[in-house]
């Protein structure tokens, strides 16, 4: 009988680092009072400020429930402020405030001291052919 080893296989090997990943940037983002993922919220804002929460929720690929609770969190936080769209009240946009605005270059050298951590080691054409492999793999989960 033919059994799969699943601890040799190439989606264990994955789940793996994303864990590892994921722990040392929760590691680095915990020493801003920031939780892994809500680093994303900002970069998203930071890049259009005002968007309206189901926009956050589709550029981040998250459920609307899920950034409903981290959008909770980080206004307690005071990082984000929510408020209701000036045509539509239903409708709740979400601003950085200067709280987030200050902490953006501090975000910036995690993910820049991890993506260093993440491809120490790799020429610079290993790093580009990972590149193209692991958007691949997404494009074939996506």
């Amino acid at each position: 009988m033919n059994t799969l080893n699943i601890q040799e296989t190439i989606s264990y090997l994955l789940a793996q680092v994303c864990k590892a990943h994921r722990n040392v940037a929760n590691s680095a983002l915990n020493s801003l009072d920031l939780h892994v993922g809500q680093e994303m919220v900002l970069l998203q804002l930071s890049q259009e400020d005002g968007l309206t929460q189901s926009q956050l929720a589709e550029r981040m690929c998250v459920e609307a429930p899920t950034l409903t609770r981290m959008l909770q969190r980080m206004e307690r936080d005071l990082v984000i402020r929510r408020l209701p769209d000036r045509e539509d009240a239903r409708i709740s946009r979400v601003y950085l405030t200067q709280k987030a605005l200050e902490l953006q270059p501090a975000i910036e050298q995690c993910w820049s001291n991890l993506e260093a951590q993440t491809l120490a080691g790799l020429t610079a054409e290993e790093r580009m052919l990972l590149r193209r492999l692991l958007m691949q793999v997404r494009t074939n989960l996506t």
